[in-house]
């Protein structure tokens, strides 16, 4: 724990001491609470709706989606279809808290289907009283444990698939999952219990081992946490500790692919290491990035090998 504090969110880390972190202790029913939860998602059967926007990227057509989720909160997102040929694999991609204007026309799965949904609140799925504002979406019903906003979020991916399941049914194995920050932390939320998807990338993923995440300085919606924990330490700890990242990589039984930055002022790469750390051994694959959430020389050569990365791994999925 010594080896990674620092008064400085802008601090370079190094890896040796990221990989030395150890898991934080599960709360009790932590495992039942997830498998609860993911059980009444899987009850819930989506109503959906698909539009040809009209566009047409690379090998793609562009469809306008939206379904309901959990709680009957309405979804909007988008889905990639190929042009040419029915899809030989499929993804449900998650987004950070900037939201999403459109989809990752970057990814090399020119042969799949990829579903791009927006979570509660943010970007093409509003829902008053739920603030788009990072700051406040991510303290969204704090209080409470069985309706903080990041299990609502955790449960639109898992409607996700669920919409995926209906439109390919041929499919269920040959789905896989990217989240990247947001995305990243609730994807590990999701896929401690999703048994319809077989791979998953996180790229810098949040919500990983409390203990540091609230301690670490940090930006973005990492310090509107810490700041409501520092006026109700109880209250928060009391949900927050059923929303760790970390205990939830414990449990996750899917190959996964970490991009992992050693210097992140938004999400502490403490908190990142720690979900890697957690994941079993033999599941897990790493990639190192230089820094997260900004700019550097190196970016765009590490951009690219990480899309190379992913081709690679995703290619079982075929």
């Amino acid at each position: 724990m010594s080896e990674v504090s620092c008064s400085n969110p802008h601090r370079r880390f190094s890896q040796e001491a990221l990989l030395g972190i150890k898991t934080p202790d599960a709360p009790a029913g932590f495992q039942s609470y997830w498998q609860q939860a993911y059980q009444n998602a899987l009850f819930k059967k989506p109503t959906m709706s698909l539009k040809d926007s009209g566009r047409r990227v690379k090998n793609w057509k562009v469809m306008d989606v939206q379904y309901e989720s959990t709680d009957q909160v309405m979804i909007g997102g988008w889905l990639l279809l190929p042009i040419d040929r029915p899809p030989a694999r499929g993804f449900v991609v998650g987004h950070g808290y900037g939201g999403r204007e459109e989809p990752d026309f970057h990814l090399p799965f020119a042969d799949a289907a990829i579903l791009f949904p927006c979570v509660r609140g943010i970007s093409r799925s509003p829902a008053p009283p739920i603030s788009p504002e990072p700051q406040w979406h991510v303290l969204h019903d704090i209080d409470k444990k069985d309706r903080y906003i990041i299990k609502g979020c955790v449960e639109d991916i898992w409607l996700a698939v669920s919409c995926m399941g209906q439109l390919f049914p041929y499919l269920m194995g040959k789905l896989g999952y990217l989240g990247i920050s947001l995305g990243g932390g609730i994807g590990a939320l999701a896929m401690a219990c999703e048994k319809r998807v077989s791979r998953a990338h996180f790229n810098v993923p949040t919500f990983g081992d409390h203990r540091l995440r609230l301690r670490l300085p940090t930006e973005g919606s990492g310090k509107s946490v810490q700041t409501f924990f520092k006026s109700n330490p109880r209250l928060a700890l009391k949900t927050l500790r059923y929303f760790d990242a970390a205990n939830a990589a414990q449990l996750i039984d899917m190959p996964v692919h970490y991009a992992l930055a050693l210097k992140d002022h938004v999400v502490t790469p403490p908190g990142q290491f720690a979900i890697y750390n957690a994941t079993p051994k033999n599941k897990r694959h790493l990639m190192v990035l230089k820094e997260g959430h900004s700019d550097y020389p190196e970016k765009a050569r590490q951009d690219q090998a990480l899309v190379s990365e992913l081709a690679a791994f995703f290619e079982d999925l075929r």
